[in-house]
Protein backbone atom coordinates (compact mmCIF):
# COMPACT_ATOMS: atom_id res chain seq x y z
CA UNK A 1 0.00 0.00 0.00
CA UNK A 2 1.38 3.16 -0.91
CA UNK A 3 2.06 5.19 1.96
CA UNK A 4 0.16 9.18 2.30
CA UNK A 5 1.37 12.10 0.39
CA UNK A 6 1.27 14.98 3.11
CA UNK A 7 0.18 18.67 1.35
CA UNK A 8 2.01 21.07 3.11
CA UNK A 9 1.38 25.26 2.73
CA UNK A 10 4.57 27.21 4.12
CA UNK A 11 2.86 30.70 5.10
CA UNK A 12 4.56 34.40 5.09
CA UNK A 13 3.79 37.76 4.71
CA UNK A 14 5.37 38.80 1.55
CA UNK A 15 5.87 34.91 -0.06
CA UNK A 16 9.40 35.93 -1.66
CA UNK A 17 12.19 34.36 0.51
CA UNK A 18 11.79 32.09 3.49
CA UNK A 19 8.25 30.53 2.35
CA UNK A 20 9.51 29.57 -0.83
CA UNK A 21 13.18 28.48 0.09
CA UNK A 22 10.85 26.14 2.36
CA UNK A 23 8.44 25.12 -0.39
CA UNK A 24 12.04 24.33 -2.36
CA UNK A 25 13.41 22.24 0.49
CA UNK A 26 10.21 20.28 1.54
CA UNK A 27 9.80 19.17 -1.80
CA UNK A 28 13.66 18.03 -2.61
CA UNK A 29 13.77 15.73 0.78
CA UNK A 30 10.51 15.15 1.13
CA UNK A 31 9.54 13.65 -2.38
CA UNK A 32 7.40 10.72 -2.70
CA UNK A 33 6.10 11.47 1.01
CA UNK A 34 5.10 15.50 0.70
CA UNK A 35 3.74 18.15 -1.89
CA UNK A 36 4.69 21.22 -0.45
CA UNK A 37 3.65 25.07 -1.14
CA UNK A 38 4.24 28.87 -0.51
CA UNK A 39 1.78 31.57 -0.50
CA UNK A 40 1.86 34.55 1.43
CA UNK A 41 -1.00 37.22 3.16
CA UNK A 42 0.54 40.02 0.94
CA UNK A 43 2.73 38.66 -1.99
CA UNK A 44 5.43 40.82 -3.00
CA UNK A 45 4.99 39.54 -6.59
CA UNK A 46 7.98 38.26 -7.42
CA UNK A 47 10.73 35.95 -5.55
CA UNK A 48 13.80 37.95 -4.18
CA UNK A 49 16.63 37.23 -5.93
CA UNK A 50 18.94 36.44 -3.00
CA UNK A 51 16.39 33.77 -2.63
CA UNK A 52 16.70 32.64 -5.99
CA UNK A 53 20.55 32.61 -5.94
CA UNK A 54 20.69 30.51 -2.70
CA UNK A 55 18.28 28.15 -3.89
CA UNK A 56 20.58 27.25 -6.68
CA UNK A 57 23.77 27.76 -5.64
CA UNK A 58 22.55 24.79 -3.39
CA UNK A 59 21.42 22.93 -6.68
CA UNK A 60 17.70 23.68 -6.49
CA UNK A 61 15.64 24.43 -9.78
CA UNK A 62 13.67 27.37 -9.56
CA UNK A 63 12.00 27.60 -12.27
CA UNK A 64 7.87 27.92 -11.52
CA UNK A 65 8.38 29.61 -8.43
CA UNK A 66 5.54 32.63 -8.16
CA UNK A 67 5.13 35.01 -5.47
CA UNK A 68 1.10 34.06 -4.40
CA UNK A 69 -1.78 34.66 -2.01
CA UNK A 70 -2.83 32.40 0.45
CA UNK A 71 -6.55 32.76 -0.47
CA UNK A 72 -5.40 30.79 -3.51
CA UNK A 73 -5.32 27.69 -0.99
CA UNK A 74 -8.56 28.68 0.51
CA UNK A 75 -10.50 28.38 -2.61
CA UNK A 76 -12.51 24.92 -3.09
CA UNK A 77 -11.12 22.29 -5.05
CA UNK A 78 -7.37 22.98 -3.81
CA UNK A 79 -5.68 19.89 -2.55
CA UNK A 80 -6.45 19.33 1.40
CA UNK A 81 -3.63 20.52 3.70
CA UNK A 82 -2.07 18.53 6.06
CA UNK A 83 -0.33 20.86 7.38
CA UNK A 84 0.61 24.53 7.74
CA UNK A 85 3.74 26.73 8.59
CA UNK A 86 4.36 30.16 9.18
CA UNK A 87 7.85 31.33 8.73
CA UNK A 88 7.40 34.71 9.50
CA UNK A 89 6.10 36.68 12.72
CA UNK A 90 3.65 38.56 10.97
CA UNK A 91 2.08 36.43 9.08
CA UNK A 92 1.99 34.34 12.71
CA UNK A 93 -0.23 37.58 13.59
CA UNK A 94 -2.61 37.34 11.04
CA UNK A 95 -5.84 35.96 10.70
CA UNK A 96 -5.73 33.17 8.21
CA UNK A 97 -8.38 31.76 6.15
CA UNK A 98 -10.24 28.73 7.06
CA UNK A 99 -7.89 25.92 5.10
CA UNK A 100 -9.92 22.83 3.62
CA UNK A 101 -8.54 19.66 5.14
CA UNK A 102 -8.13 20.85 8.66
CA UNK A 103 -4.30 21.16 8.88
CA UNK A 104 -2.28 20.52 11.79
CA UNK A 105 -0.09 24.40 12.17
CA UNK A 106 2.77 25.54 13.58
CA UNK A 107 5.40 28.23 14.05
CA UNK A 108 8.39 28.14 12.85
CA UNK A 109 9.50 32.15 12.52
CA UNK A 110 12.94 33.30 11.93
CA UNK A 111 14.49 36.67 10.76
CA UNK A 112 13.36 38.02 7.93
CA UNK A 113 16.35 37.84 5.48
CA UNK A 114 15.13 40.56 2.87
CA UNK A 115 15.35 43.37 5.30
CA UNK A 116 18.90 42.65 6.53
CA UNK A 117 21.01 46.38 6.14
CA UNK A 118 24.50 46.35 5.50
CA UNK A 119 27.01 44.96 3.22
CA UNK A 120 26.32 42.62 0.70
CA UNK A 121 28.31 40.05 2.23
CA UNK A 122 25.78 40.48 5.48
CA UNK A 123 22.78 40.76 3.33
CA UNK A 124 24.26 37.13 1.43
CA UNK A 125 24.80 35.81 5.08
CA UNK A 126 21.22 36.72 5.83
CA UNK A 127 19.86 35.04 3.31
CA UNK A 128 22.52 31.73 3.44
CA UNK A 129 21.36 31.29 7.24
CA UNK A 130 17.34 31.49 6.61
CA UNK A 131 17.90 28.84 4.21
CA UNK A 132 20.30 26.66 6.34
CA UNK A 133 17.78 26.93 9.56
CA UNK A 134 14.99 25.91 7.54
CA UNK A 135 16.92 23.28 6.02
CA UNK A 136 17.19 21.91 10.05
CA UNK A 137 14.10 21.68 10.17
CA UNK A 138 12.71 20.52 7.35
CA UNK A 139 15.31 17.63 7.74
CA UNK A 140 13.94 17.09 11.41
CA UNK A 141 10.22 17.44 10.04
CA UNK A 142 10.48 15.01 7.40
CA UNK A 143 12.31 12.59 9.75
CA UNK A 144 9.20 12.16 12.23
CA UNK A 145 7.55 8.92 12.19
CA UNK A 146 4.26 10.39 11.11
CA UNK A 147 1.97 6.94 10.71
CA UNK A 148 3.23 6.04 14.35
CA UNK A 149 2.51 9.26 16.14
CA UNK A 150 -0.67 10.74 17.79
CA UNK A 151 -1.90 14.57 17.02
CA UNK A 152 -1.07 16.10 20.47
CA UNK A 153 2.70 14.51 20.43
CA UNK A 154 2.44 15.16 16.51
CA UNK A 155 1.48 18.71 17.54
CA UNK A 156 4.35 18.90 20.15
CA UNK A 157 6.91 17.96 17.56
CA UNK A 158 5.41 20.65 15.26
CA UNK A 159 6.23 23.27 18.04
CA UNK A 160 9.23 22.35 18.94
CA UNK A 161 10.47 22.28 15.28
CA UNK A 162 9.99 26.07 15.84
CA UNK A 163 11.64 26.20 18.30
CA UNK A 164 14.58 24.84 16.96
CA UNK A 165 17.66 26.82 16.57
CA UNK A 166 16.97 29.63 18.90
CA UNK A 167 19.45 29.06 21.06
CA UNK A 168 21.81 30.02 18.15
CA UNK A 169 19.98 32.85 17.03
CA UNK A 170 20.31 34.81 20.36
CA UNK A 171 24.03 33.99 21.22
Amino acid sequence: MAEKTYNVLFLCTGNSARSIMAEAILNRLGTGRFKAYSAGSHPKGEIHPRAVAVLEKSGFLTDGFRSKSWDEFARPGTPPLDFVFTVCDDAAKEQCPYWPGQPMTAHWGQPDPAATEGTEVEKHLAFADAFRMLYNRISIFTALPMKSLDMLSLQRRLDEIGKANTVEEKA
